[in-house]
């Protein structure tokens, strides 16, 4: 069976409960809720009957213990996860503005979040999906870890999958631009969001961005907008998906859960169509609860969704 895994960080984040705070000023907070981008789109594949691996670093302490319990009990594959008895678990701290932006706090550098080891015979390159959130590429260990086992995973014929989140920060560091150009070269589905692509390729419209993409190895390209939807272009065809009107709570995480829930349709033979219509639908659901994690959700959840908005759709 296929298996789809992630190399990168695991963390703990906190959110604060008071908008346009920037970090600064005292209030309240929700958390720890299990969090780090790879992790929450391993998650979501999990939920949504995927074999799964993930790869990555928690300290011995209770916030890396809350972190494996969820992953555990939501099918995640965990023996590749590193537990360090002498350093503590990552942590964020995320606050909003009115207008829909965040400020983020960090704690990942030197934490047990990138001291861990490739684990050796649980994973067969050959068969693998190998997942890549650029903003993992951002901590130089980690950095080497992924790209370390993207050349062996491609070198074998496994298929890459990769979000470009092209945070402007992060492509300040030219060894980081330089690695994820090398992902994307090779990955066969990419999946970026519209501000990606701008970032990226900025003297591009869209529809020249998609096929610049497709000259290397892509064979799907989706682009997230976000409460606009999605589009994929694949197998000759292109699918644009509305979003969905839903209560915004917490944005982080839902373009990790699309993409958890994609990839994972897409390793278990779905259509494009029908990954996109049910990714789609993930995404709208995660930003329905506060906690980058907490949105998740399975087969049962989406599928009742989809049938609340079609019902609404439906003439009276």
């Amino acid at each position: 069976m296929t298996k789809i895994a992630t190399v990168g960080e695991i963390l703990v984040e906190f959110v604060s409960h008071r908008p346009n705070c920037g970090l600064q000023q005292i209030g309240d907070y929700s958390g720890p809720y299990p969090s780090g981008a790879p992790a929450i789109f391993l998650d979501q594949a999990a939920r949504m009957g995927a074999t799964t691996e993930m790869i990555g670093g928690v300290g011995d302490d209770g916030f890396g213990r809350a972190v494996l319990q969820r992953l555990s009990e939501d099918g995640v594959g965990i023996r590749g996860v590193t537990t360090s008895s002498g350093l503590s678990t990552g942590v964020a701290f995320v606050s909003y503005y009115d207008d829909g932006s965040r400020d983020f706090i960090f704690h990942l550098t030197n934490t047990a979040a990138d001291h861990f080891q490739l684990p050796k015979n649980i994973l067969d390159p050959a068969t693998i999906y190998l997942h890549v959130s650029a903003a993992s590429l951002g901590n130089a260990a980690m950095r080497e870890m992924i790209m370390s086992s993207v050349r062996e995973i491609d070198a074998a014929g496994g298929k890459i999958t990769c979000d470009p989140n092209a945070r402007p920060e992060l492509m300040r560091d030219a060894a980081v631009r330089d690695c994820l150009a090398e992902v994307m070269d090779c990955a066969f589905c990419l999946m970026p969001s519209t501000s990606d692509l701008e970032f990226l390729l900025p003297n591009l419209s869209e529809d020249a961005a998609i096929e610049h993409l497709l000259k290397a190895k892509a064979e799907v390209i989706v682009i997230k907008r976000g409460a606009g939807g999605a589009t994929v272009v694949g197998n000759g065809e292109r699918l644009d998906f509305p979003g969905h009107a839903v209560i915004e709570v917490d944005p982080t995480g839902a373009g990790d859960c699309f993409g958890g829930t994609f990839v994972s349709l897409l390793a278990q033979g779905a259509s494009l169509r029908d990954a996109g219509v049910q990714a789609n639908a993930a995404g709208a659901i995660a930003v329905t609860r506060r906690g980058p994690m907490e949105g998740n959700s399975g087969p049962a959840e989406i599928a009742a969704f989809l049938n609340r908005a079609r019902s609404k759709e439906a003439p009276v």
